[in-house]
């Protein structure tokens, strides 16, 4: 039995994929709209180009877990962390064009290697995470159409 999981959404966005890429590849963009509990640290210089390097922070009292990841996968359009940590796996983001903006899929697909640990995010954090996620996307959406609205006027 695996203990893989995948939590997948999407969101429309009236943006360019251009805007919304723009969303995922600024630090400063990407930390507004993040979780406040989430910290994106490079690990030297910050990019989103092919083998870079960063560390995720996540900021809980008396904890700061992390999770260091690697852009495993890179073209116009998809960016694909993978994670080591006490998750192992990876966080595509992958933005499509439409007639009205753009379609942005986000799927996260782990294992918690670690059966406590596991236990533990079964038990109390896996549906916390689910609802953040889709928060993430809802203030994702909000930036990438505020920076879209600021460029076209």
């Amino acid at each position: 039995m695996t203990s893989r999981r995948v939590f997948e959404q999407s969101v429309q966005i009236h943006a360019s994929a251009t805007t919304v890429e723009r969303c995922l590849t600024d630090l400063t963009l990407m930390h507004r709209w993040l979780n406040p509990a989430l910290r994106c640290e490079p690990i030297g210089t910050w990019s989103t180009e092919l083998g870079s390097q960063s560390q995720f922070l996540i900021q809980v009292p008396w904890l700061s877990p992390t999770l260091q990841s690697t852009v495993a996968e890179r073209e116009p359009g998809l960016i694909v962390w993978q994670f080591k940590g006490f998750f192992q796996g990876c966080d595509r983001w992958e933005c499509q064009p439409t007639e009205s903006g753009t379609s942005l899929l986000n799927r996260f697909e782990f294992d918690i290697p670690n059966p406590i640990v596991r236990y533990g995010f079964n038990t109390f954090a896996a549906q916390w995470t689910k609802r953040d996620m889709q928060a993430q996307l809802r203030r994702l959406k909000r930036v990438a159409e505020e920076e879209y609205e600021r460029f076209q006027h």
